[in-house]
């Protein structure tokens, strides 16, 4: 199609087998001197774009097109001689894929810092895939391809990513309250900041066809405060959690045999009393839903003087019997059923104790009293 092409006219056409070149200018290296009669085959996912003398005179659709010029074959190169055999009247073609070029991808290539409303200012990493189509062939060519011989998805993929960072910097500072609700919101977000970007790409005669957000994600520290902020949340308390993480950790220990595994059980087990306990009073707590009730005014257990209940069997303090089944003659202590001796004075139980009177006031006393119970004289 250069300057060697004298005689035969011109048949443009184009095929596309890599998929992804997006536009192609016939001839591909210098000018060209297309003639009178050439003609172009436009295919229904193409379109073709002919410059006559430096300007775009046509855009064709899906057809068989024929091109007009002044440089008629053989005589053109007798116009040329004064410029070297090459014809003044410069023609040339771009073939523009106008296919859906799908799997675009984008993404933050460094952290971007945000407020979130819980977690305060974090670094978030975003990154997704679009899809684009050429719409305007002409304004595509004269924005972006220029005179470029050949112009593919990579020359444009990269430009565009960082387009839709920029904009996706803007409408997550304007629409994010917190990442924990993230999930939920990326199909809106998507379509959201879908419409947004539609303007920036018509200024190339560009379509945005559809943009996904894949993941929003935070840096891996930020990701661990969240992994424990969402533990916390399933427990009641800090105990349950640590009671978690101990449980954990003996699996760990269990499934690595070994002097690491063996110290790690060893710490774990050193733990595990104080940490028995504490599930235990929790379990306490927790079982007695019902709510107990309180101590009745001036109930008192006789034998430590403790505050006791009315509907207490025991003592809650010395665990004194104080539900009477049978008390000892001798003292009066309560026994339980079955006692054949007293537990605080050794008499058996049911006899009666031998008393000896007060040489002094003359009351009753215990056998083994050294002093008066009435008058607190000696007993002889």
């Amino acid at each position: 199609m250069g300057a060697n092409n004298v005689f035969f006219l011109e048949l443009i056409e184009w095929f596309d087998d890599s998929g992804q070149e997006i536009a192609r200018r016939f001839p591909q290296e210098g000018s060209g001197e297309i003639k009178y009669g050439a003609q172009m085959v436009v295919r229904e996912s193409q379109a073709g774009i002919f410059f006559y003398n430096g300007k775009a005179v046509h855009v064709f659709g899906p057809g068989r097109h024929t091109l007009k010029t002044a440089n008629i074959p053989i005589l053109n190169k007798l116009m040329g001689i004064p410029w070297g055999l090459e014809s003044p009247l410069r023609a040339e073609a771009y073939m523009i894929n106008t296919k859906v070029f799908p799997n675009l991808k984008w993404g933050t290539r460094e952290p971007v810092a945000f407020k979130d409303s819980e977690l305060g200012l974090i670094r978030l990493r975003a990154y997704g895939m679009f899809n684009i189509q050429v719409v305007q062939p002409l304004l595509f060519i004269n924005s972006l391809v220029g005179t470029m011989g050949s112009f593919s998805v990579p020359d444009l993929s990269e430009y565009l990513g960082k387009v839709i960072v920029s904009r996706f910097n803007d409408y997550l500072g304007e629409n994010m309250d917190t990442i924990l609700n993230l999930p939920s919101r990326y199909e809106g977000w998507s379509d959201g900041l879908r419409q947004r970007l539609q303007e920036d790409f018509r200024h190339f005669g560009l379509s945005l066809n559809q943009l996904y957000i894949n993941a929003i994600t935070p840096p891996p520290e930020v990701q661990k405060a969240m992994d424990d902020k969402t533990r916390l949340g399933m427990f009641d308390d800090m105990n349950k959690l640590m009671q978690l993480k101990a449980a954990s950790a003996m699996e760990k220990a269990a499934a690595n045999p070994g002097s690491a595994g063996e110290s790690m059980g060893l710490g774990v087990g050193f733990m595990m009393p104080s940490l028995m306990a504490q599930a235990m009073q929790m379990a306490g707590q927790s079982a007695g839903a019902a709510p107990q009730a309180p101590a009745a005014p001036g109930l008192k257990c006789p034998e430590c003087s403790q505050p006791i209940r009315q509907d207490d069997r025991f003592c809650p303090s010395c665990g004194h019997q104080l539900v009477v089944f049978e008390q000892c003659k001798g003292c009066g202590k309560n026994l339980a059923p079955g006692t054949r001796f007293c537990p605080r004075c050794g008499q058996q139980a049911g006899s009666v104790r031998e008393t000896v009177k007060c040489p002094s006031c003359g009351q009753e006393n215990l056998s083994s009293s050294t002093f008066c119970n009435h008058c607190g004289e000696r007993m002889a």
